[in-house]
């Protein structure tokens, strides 16, 4: 009998562990020889821990399971039956290319992985030169997923045009918006896929060290992945010679120690660096001055991750989804008030309503849908009004939005957007590195003033006007240039939760 289930940090945290060593308990009780996989999530959080189990027909699912459901699997008489998984709605709408493998691996296999189209990406990079890698990528229309939408090939086509003695591929893991965890699910889940990834690029810009920087805050992700780069080198896909191709190419995982700014690209490579994580002033660009001085491609882990799939079936293939200049698939990371949360791969084009009614089925609390902050806690607030607003970098961009690293969380009609407004100030203040005036002192001004509105004062609403202006001007880093997102889209889509202070203070 072979059983499937997560690993992953959300499931665990849902009881998997206890789950199964209840089901191994159970297998050892009725001499049955069991074999344990312990997979990556699919992404349905509400049902896990979701055990499946191998049948001819193809895996079964049960969920969420609890210790005192295992015995119902081991009888056929389990009320957690959900059916065939594949057949899911959830799962069976989705168009799953970079998680394709995701849930459905041993994630530390790696003939599981080759056996579902691992390394044919590589293997076909590894014949091309390294201005075609670049070229690929650039036709494929990727941009970075880490949140500024940046063209892939651009940045890897002026680190691999740079001339020095050393280069490098840096990945950031460092995944600290609110509402997100792509990275920590395709890290824990399928973690060959960004070394993968990380091996193309740096047979195409000639880099032959790379490093993941992942937040001391996910330490399976961390252990996954240490293990994973062990596992590839030992077999010779990592090192001097990768795939005995001549290439070289190693890398390693570094953790960080939980700062949000180090999000920032520059913060970043200070902080791998030993230094205080702090922003840099631009330019030089890192693709031409980052890590120790020398050309460094930084890219989000799902961007890195996305590469096989783009070399394993072409660039036209991937360019061939999504709408506008935002190419591709991206993995919906749904969260908040919401009877659905989860991870939704889907091309880009879908209307923010489809995805919150459809996809999330609404809030888990029943009442209306308020808003909706998309892009993390620096990502703008959409009332329904917005909800007709196709997910694309510039439609939303647009309608004064961001799509940041696509969290999406979710708010019901009780929610407060002051308070909310509020929150993004003081998240800024608390977070920032200090670096920069506007962002420094304009956060801690910022929490001042909406607490002077707070208490009725709606005077004070043109200075926090003001205050954002000018910290989305003269802001270093996207930490205090993106935050006036959720408050002015806060108080221009909801007024009414900024003026109410003002009548209950006159009454």
């Amino acid at each position: 009998m072979k059983i499937y289930l997560p690993l992953d940090a959300a499931a665990k945290a849902l009881g998997a562990d206890d789950v199964a060593k209840a089901v191994q308990a159970e297998a050892a009780k009725r001499g049955i020889d069991l074999t344990l996989v312990r997979n990556g999530s699919r992404g349905m959080v509400w049902l896990e821990p979701l055990l499946e189990v191998e049948t001819p027909e193809g895996r079964m699912a049960y969920g969420p399971m609890t210790v005192s459901d295992v015995a119902g699997v081991f009888d056929g008489s389990s009320a957690k039956a959900l059916g065939r998984t594949d057949d899911l709605p959830w799962l069976r709408a989705q168009t799953r290319l970079t998680f394709a493998r995701c849930g459905v691996i041993d994630p530390l296999s790696l003939d599981d992985y080759k056996a579902h189209g691992g390394y044919a990406g590589l293997t076909r990079a590894l014949t091309m030169t390294g201005a075609e890698i670049v070229a690929e990528v650039s036709a494929s229309g990727l941009r970075g997923r880490g949140g500024a939408g940046f063209p892939t090939g651009i940045k890897w086509k002026t680190v691999a045009e740079a001339k020095a003695d050393q280069k490098y591929i840096v990945c950031n893991a460092d995944e600290g918006d609110s509402g997100t965890f792509a990275d920590r699910m395709i890290m824990e889940g399928d973690p060959f896929t960004l070394i993968e990834g990380m091996t193309i690029a740096g047979i195409a810009c000639g880099a032959t060290k790379g490093y993941v920087y992942l937040r001391s805050e996910y330490p399976d992700a961390i252990a996954v992945m240490e293990q994973a780069v062990r596992i590839a080198r030992t077999a010779g896909l990592l090192g001097a010679s990768v795939a005995r191709s001549g290439f070289a190419f190693d890398m390693e995982i570094r953790s960080g120690a939980g700062a949000y700014v180090c999000g920032e690209e520059t913060s970043l490579l200070n902080s791998l660096e030993g230094k205080r994580g702090v922003v840099r002033a631009k330019p030089p660009l890192p693709a031409l001055e980052g890590f120790l001085g020398k050309p460094t491609v930084v890219n989000n882990v799902i961007s890195l991750a996305t590469i096989p799939v783009i070399f394993e079936k072409g660039a036209a293939f991937y360019q061939n989804f999504g709408l506008g200049r935002s190419r591709g698939t991206i993995p919906l990371q749904i969260a908040g008030n919401v009877k659905y949360g989860g991870l939704y791969e889907i091309a880009f084009g879908l209307s923010l309503g489809e995805i919150i009614d459809g996809i999330a089925g609404g809030t888990a609390s029943g009442r209306p849908v308020k808003a909706v902050q998309v892009g993390g806690p620096l990502g703008a607030y959409f009332p329904r009004a917005l909800f007709d607003t196709p997910f694309g970098y510039e439609e939303y961009a647009g309608k004064g939005g961001l799509i940041g690293h696509a969290g999406i969380t979710v708010f019901d009609d009780s929610a407060d957007m002051l308070k909310q407004a509020r929150f993004a100030m003081e998240f800024c203040a608390i977070e920032s590195c200090g670096k920069c005036t506007p962002c420094r002192i304009g956060a801690v001004r910022g929490v001042e003033t909406v607490d002077r509105i707070a208490r009725g004062d709606t005077a004070a609403i043109p200075l926090l006007t003001d205050l954002c202006d000018t910290m989305k001007s003269g802001s270093l880093c996207a930490l205090g240039g993106f935050t006036p997102y959720p408050v002015m889209s806060a108080l221009t889509h909801f007024p009414d939760d900024f003026h109410a202070t003002a009548k209950e203070a006159a009454e």
